[in-house]
């Protein structure tokens, strides 16, 4: 395989678009196929992990939103980006261009259409977001991460590949792990909220342990992810109300604490949904409720369909709401078990080779 014969990766600056991505590179360096990231400035902090021959920063901006003035701004970074991108490609000659959406990708995407080079857009949502509706349209296939892909036309439809959402070799570790037994002992539950945390679980949760009766309370281990203007509230919260807990702005070992988890209360990213499948854990999902898209409506209901989540609009997600179902979790520790097994069933932890597969193809490489 000569050495021209490298993959470039184009991802957005945050965790649900580079992980995937991340995946896929690890995938492909198994092959012996070498790669080479193009994303904005964000993601430059991720260059000592990210699994790539060089990283390439490529200016990018959201054109939707603000005034006038700052659409005519992020149009013009994205047609910078475009010139950065059509020179890095000239360079590097890629037998295939992949963007993980985000805007940072579609410089690369589109440039690789004026430039004729083999393109590939993975959707990692239910619903095809703004960014990846405007390069569906330019490139050879689009691998999506759910079996379903709401908001398509015939001629789109005709391109997808169902891969699924590539995952990382941290997840498919924990989800060699069996579901904890649960009857008499503790329930672990875990609270997370997207890469930055949520209010509204800051706001929920600590409220529902409180309604719930001491003798329940009593068997609540949780660890809670909050944002770092909630963490002192959050923890004192439970301080006051005597339940064991952790809480943090982030843990970089999410996976493990999924693994560890009887019962997962989030939001419904692709990334924490995907992730929740592959492990095998139920959870309760709150879907963001002002994404234009409203695409993680649309990932919360793939879950739910196998029975492995509940979903709650944000709008009725209250602390008596939760506290009952909480309650129900209790009551019902099969049931607990039954909806693990659910999420496994929809999990695709071969999703980074299926993957892999449609880029050798597509780049036709040996």
């Amino acid at each position: 395989m000569s050495d021209r014969d490298c993959i470039l990766l184009a991802a957005g600056g945050t965790g649900g678009h580079l992980f995937p991505a991340q995946a896929l590179a690890e995938e492909l360096a198994r092959r012996g196929v070498p790669v080479e990231l193009a994303t904005d400035q964000r993601a430059l902090r991720y260059g000592g992990s990210f699994p790539a021959r060089a990283i390439h920063a490529i200016s990018a901006a959201s054109p939707t939103g603000g005034s006038v003035t700052a659409k005519a701004a992020a149009v013009a970074k994205l047609a910078l980006g475009v010139w950065q991108a059509r020179g890095l490609i000239a360079c590097l000659k890629p037998a295939c261009v992949v963007g993980f959406g985000g805007y940072p990708s579609a410089p690369p995407l589109v440039a690789a259409s004026l430039m004729g080079a083999p393109s590939i857009l993975h959707e990692q949502n239910a619903v095809l977001g703004r960014a990846n509706r405007f390069l569906a349209g330019r490139v050879h296939a689009i691998a999506t991460g759910f079996t379903r892909l709401d908001g398509v036309s015939d001629a789109i439809a005709a391109k997808v590949v169902h891969t699924g959402n590539p995952v990382r070799p941290a997840v498919i570790a924990a989800a060699a792990q069996a579901f904890p037994e649960f009857s008499t002992g503790p329930l672990r539950l875990l609270v997370t909220g997207g890469s930055q945390g949520a209010r509204v679980m800051a706001d929920v949760v600590p409220a529902a342990l409180e309604a719930l009766s001491p003798e329940h309370r009593a068997r609540v281990v949780i660890v809670q992810q909050a944002r770092g203007e909630d963490e002192t509230r959050v923890r004192e919260a439970y301080a006051r109300l005597g339940v064991a807990a952790e809480v943090a702005p982030f843990f970089a070992d999410l996976p493990q604490r999924i693994a560890e988890a009887h019962l997962v209360i989030g939001r419904a990213g692709a990334s924490t949904v995907c992730e929740l499948a592959v492990i095998g854990r139920p959870s309760i999902l709150i879907p963001y409720p002002f994404a234009l898209d409203h695409d993680q409506a649309a990932n919360a209901a793939e879950l739910a369909a196998t029975g492995a989540a509940t979903v709650i609009k944000q709008s009725e997600f209250t602390a008596q709401r939760l506290a009952s179902e909480i309650v129900a979790a209790f009551a019902d520790p099969e049931g607990l078990t039954r909806r693990a097994a659910a999420a496994k069933s929809a999990g695709a932890p071969d999703a980074a080779s299926r993957l892999g597969d449609l880029v050798m193809r597509t780049a036709q490489l040996a």
